[in-house]
Parts: structure tokens; C-alpha cells; sequence
């Protein structure tokens, strides 16, 4: 033991040292707090590493009924004054598809130009598609409407790499996009579902010349032409947002996946989305089979604390997808993750909600189809308004919803759905 004099005082002077800088670490920790990066600005970081461009003074208006999209875009084609252009998986056969093609036909009449472009096997696998007799009156009103990669035989060609976008561009100001085809099912429901809900966005501002050169590039590409933008016309006001009282306050990053060089920018963009949660995640998503890359990033939200809700819908218009997705649902709910099964209808939005500060909607689905072989189309919106909109919404429906524990797959699928769950699960990349 030191009985030296200057003992009492070395102790002292260490105690006096550790207290110092307890007291300079408590003033700190503050500052370097507030310095922090919210999730937003770490996201927009992450995509603009990948190549993602942003553009600020855009309006977002979600649209959350068919009634509500067709209405308002048909208000908007009416008002075009030089070009329409769109891009649809499918335009269906019925009383939404003959209205919309009658009401091109009478634009293309008053000079507008109008391109219209669907994907061959969503036309096919259309339980209305548009046939050959059909193509030839709308080509005859004049309207330039094209076929993505004709099924032909043998058929396997267009087995992968299909175009799931849903794009309409109007004049150089205005977009609409989303989950929603064309189909009058988005207002009537149909009886195997009830109703059919879904996500659909309209969109203004500089984002709209992002949507255009996706289009533009795809319809160059698939019908080698060279169709070139159109100048901005900025003597014209967006009167439907003033009069609806929207706010050109959202940053909006267009996510554009197709094959080749850009494959895997989709789900590098949802992976870099979830990594920089902080506190919580809100999942709407129809088919949630996942890939490994953004399975991993869920598992990583989980374990450090994120609160992770996914909604799926309790029917499906695929036979298997329901085994699929409750099998990967079960494994979430184990590790921590809020899974409701919404009992209204048919939901087929397509969104991700995060921290109440940045958002994501468009025409992925959280499965390796989406992922990894078909043309798709997000933005990534940064903005709280629509954000907590968005929240809202996901938080209204679970009054709807049935919650879901790991403990309730056992008791919910029997043995057969469990196996089909698991073996489908092994190809889940094929539907």
C-alpha cells in the first residue's frame, strides 16, 4: 500500500480527470445527437451513390380509389394539349379500357399525339385482354398503340422480363403512376375478392420528366425509334393541385429496374431504404415472398430495435401465393415483426412507409419477379405530409386486419398449404 504524501493527491487529481470529461461527454453528447443524419437524408445519400437523381418542388397526391385515378386522369388527358403517352402491364377489355381508348381517339382528333404501350403476356394473362380486332380499331382512331415483346411461339421468350410499370405521362406536366392497371375492377371489386384496393399516385414538377424519359427510353428501345422530350411549357398552372390545396414540397428519386446494367437497382434501392430506418417500418405489399438481399435487411431492422409492420391481404389472385408469403410472414413474426392480414378485399398496394419522413410507392412487389426479372418503376419520396398520410392509412386499416403470430401458421394452414407453402417457396421466382 502507497503511504507516500502525494497518494491522497494523485487520486484526487484522477477523480478530478474522469470528472472533467464525464462532464464534457454529457455537454457533447447533444451536439453530436442533433448532428446525427435523419434516415432521410441517409437514404438519399445511399441511392444518389447508386446512381439515383433527385429533384425538389414536386407534388404528391395519393390516390387510393379507381373511382378517384380515372376520374381525375381522364380530367387531365382532357385538358392535354400536345402529347399523351402510357404504359400499363395490361389495359383490360371492359368499360374503364373503352371509355379510356374512346376519350385517346377524340384527343388525337384535336391534334394531341397519344402512344400507348402493354405488356404481351399481362394482355394475355388477362381474363379480357385486347384482341388483334380490337388493336385494329384503335390503330384506325388513330392512336399509336404497341405490343412489349409479342408472345409468339414457343412462347418461353417472354417468361421473364416483363414490363409491370404503370406510367402516364401528360403533355410535360403531370404523371400518374402507381400499383393500378386499367380495369373497371378498381371500382366495382370483383365477386371472387370483393373489392379491389390499391395505391396510385399524381404527380407534378420535375419528377414528370423522369417518368417521361422512363417511358420514352423504353418505347426507343422495344420499337427502335428516337421519340425525343417535349420542351416545358411553363406558362401553364397546375390548377387540379391548387384547387385540391397541395404543396410542391416533396423530394422524389424515380427508381427505374430493368434488365441488364440497372438489375439489381431495385432492391439495392429497398435494401438501402430499410437500412437507414431508425424507428419504424410500414410494409403494404400483395405478394411479400422477398429476396435474401432485402430478407437480410428486415432481419437487421429487427435486431436493432426498428419496429417492423407488414400488412398483407388475405386473398390473392395468384392460388399459391397465400402458403408462400404466410410461410415467409411466420418467420418475420418470429424475429419480432407486427404482421396484420388485411380482411378487405383484395390489397394489392404496393408501399413502404418509413419513420414518418421518406416513403416509397410504385409497381414492385416485394417478390423475386419484381426483383429480379421485370421491368418496374418506383419513387422514392421524400416528404413527411405524404409520408404521414401514408401512415395514417396503414394505421386506419388495421381495423380491418387480423393480426398474425408465428404461433397462429400452425393453426391457420394445415399440412398441405404448409408443403405447398415450402415447396412453391423454392420457385418463387416463377410466379
Amino acid at each position: 500500500m502507497d503511504s507516500s504524501p502525494h497518494a491522497d493527491t494523485d487520486t484526487h487529481r484522477h477523480r478530478g480527470w474522469r470528472a472533467s470529461v464525464s462532464v464534457l461527454l454529457f455537454l457533447l453528447a447533444p451536439t453530436a445527437m442533433a448532428q446525427a443524419p435523419c434516415s432521410d437524408t441517409i437514404v438519399r445519400r445511399s441511392l444518389e451513390q447508386l446512381g439515383i437523381t433527385f429533384t425538389d418542388s414536386n407534388t404528391v397526391e395519393l390516390i387510393t380509389t379507381g373511382q378517384e385515378k380515372f376520374d381525375r386522369m381522364f380530367a387531365d388527358i382532357r385538358d392535354a394539349r400536345k402529347r399523351v403517352n402510357l404504359e400499363y402491364f395490361n389495359f383490360r377489355n371492359d368499360s374503364i379500357g373503352k371509355a379510356l381508348f374512346t376519350l385517346l381517339a377524340q384527343r388525337v382528333a384535336d391534334s394531341v399525339e397519344v402512344r400507348a404501350m402493354f405488356d404481351s403476356f399481362g394482355n394475355a394473362s388477362n381474363d379480357s385482354p385486347l384482341r388483334r380486332k380490337h388493336l385494329r380499331t384503335i390503330r384506325g382512331w388513330g392512336i399509336d398503340v404497341r405490343e412489349f415483346d409479342p408472345l409468339r411461339f414457343p412462347w418461353i421468350n417472354h417468361a421473364y422480363h416483363r414490363d409491370h410499370r404503370k406510367i402516364v405521362t401528360i403533355d410535360d406536366r403531370i404523371c400518374y403512376t402507381g400499383g393500378m392497371n386499367v380495369a373497371d375492377y378498381y371500382i366495382h371489386g370483383r365477386p371472387a375478392y370483393g373489392q379491389w384496393r390499391d395505391m396510385h399516385m399524381r404527380l407534378t414538377g420535375p419528377v414528370v420528366a423522369d417518368y417521361d424519359s422512363v417511358f420514352r427510353r423504353m418505347w426507343n428501345e422495344s420499337f427502335n425509334e428516337h421519340l425525343q422530350a417535349m420542351p416545358t411549357d411553363t406558362t401553364r398552372t397546375d390548377t387540379i393541385a391548387v384547387t385540391y390545396g397541395v404543396q410542391p414540397t416533396a423530394t422524389i428519386g424515380v427508381v427505374d429496374r430493368r434488365p441488364g446494367r440497372h438489375s439489381k437497382l431495385m432492391r439495392k434501392a429497398y435494401v438501402a431504404a430499410i437500412d437507414a430506418a431508425q424507428s419504424h417500418i410500414q410494409i403494404v405489399n400483395p405478394y411479400p415472398t422477398n429476396v435474401r438481399s432485402v430478407r437480410r435487411a428486415l432481419r437487421r431492422a429487427l435486431k436493432r430495435g426498428v419496429r417492423v409492420e407488414l400488412m398483407v391481404s388475405s386473398k390473392s389472385d395468384v392460388p399459391v401465393t397465400p402458403d408462400v408469403v404466410a410461410l415467409e410472414m411466420k418467420k418475420l413474426a418470429r424475429r419480432g415483426a407486427l404482421v396484420y392480414y388485411n380482411n378487405d378485399g383484395f390489397y394489392h398496394s404496393k408501399t413502404m412507409a418509413i419513420d414518418g419522413r421518406f416513403c416509397t410507392i410504385g409497381s414492385t412487389n416485394l417478390d423475386a419477379r419484381s426483383f429480379l426479372f421485370d421491368y418496374e418503376v418506383n419513387s422514392f419520396i421524400l416528404d413527411t405530409a405524404t409520408t404521414t398520410r401514408l401512415e395514417f392509412i396503414f394505421d386506419n386499416d388495421k381495423h380491418t386486419c387480423t393480426e398474425f403470430h408465428a404461433d397462429d401458421y400452425r393453426r391457420r394452414f394445415n399440412f398441405g398449404h404448409r408443403l405447398q407453402g415450402w415447396f412453391f417457396s423454392l420457385f418463387r421466382g416463377f410466379f
